[in-house]
């Protein structure tokens, strides 16, 4: 489903990271350019 797409992932510090959204889309097969984990306050 996501064969070939490009992902920019932001993930969240209390909830849900994005190392695990990152894991998850590459698992679906996007590949992920751009990661970060922030605190959202």
């Amino acid at each position: 489903m996501l064969q070939g797409k490009k992902i920019i992932v932001f993930g969240e510090r209390d909830d849900i990271t994005a190392t695990t959204i990152t894991n998850c889309l590459k698992t679906a097969g996007a590949e992920v350019v751009y990661e970060n984990t922030a605190c959202f306050v």
